[in-house]
């Protein structure tokens, strides 16, 4: 596990304390990544002598990244990132280009509803990505992080997300007793 990649986790966590809003993330990140593969998998293209789509050609870099981070949580974000393009690619195929873009606009207005509710009403704070757009590559990660810490696999992680935030990097105060973000407006 990289350095940036332990510190970028730590401080995405300090976003993230409520287990309602990282249930809306479980959720809305699937339906958000649908919307991004969707219009791009209308696009066919041959990489060496290879038929794919260019949401599969765009999406490797971001998977490779995930990898170079955290070998086990990338791997696992390629294995759902598999069905996912196959979803995305199934959906291009079988309606209008129209549809595709309606679907698109549909499932985006839904991921993000369930982002801002989660933020909002459950953190009561910003998503992390409006502070620092990188997080959008940390959102997967992070959930795969909690899911491994929650299956007993990663030890390592728990010990960074599972900390209290006034001990990450750019802090928060916290309900000592509840280790939870205070419900507060923040400045």
């Amino acid at each position: 596990m990289t350095g940036f990649f332990r510190r970028q986790i730590a401080i995405y966590a300090d976003y993230h304390r409520d287990g309602r809003n990282c249930l809306m993330h479980i959720i809305g990140n699937p339906i958000l990544a649908l919307a991004a593969l969707l219009p791009f998998s209308l696009v066919p293209v041959t990489v060496f002598g290879l038929q794919i789509n260019l949401a599969t050609l765009l999406l490797t870099p971001a998977l490779l990244l995930w990898i170079s981070f955290d070998v086990a949580i990338g791997l696992a974000i390629v294995i759902t990132a598999i069905p996912l393009l196959l979803a995305a690619a199934a959906i291009a195929s079988h309606v209008s280009v129209t549809w595709v873009w309606v679907i698109t606009i549909a499932l985006i207005i839904i991921g993000w509803a369930m982002q801002i509710v989660g933020h909002q009403y459950f953190e009561r704070r910003k998503p992390a990505l409006l502070d620092n757009p990188t997080h959008m590559l940390m959102s997967p990660m992070y959930v795969f992080a909690k899911l491994f810490v929650a299956l007993g696999f990663r030890s390592d992680l728990a010990a960074i997300i599972q900390q209290s935030p006034a001990q990450t990097p750019h802090g928060s105060p916290l309900y000592a007793s509840e280790g939870r973000a205070d419900l507060g407006q923040r400045p």
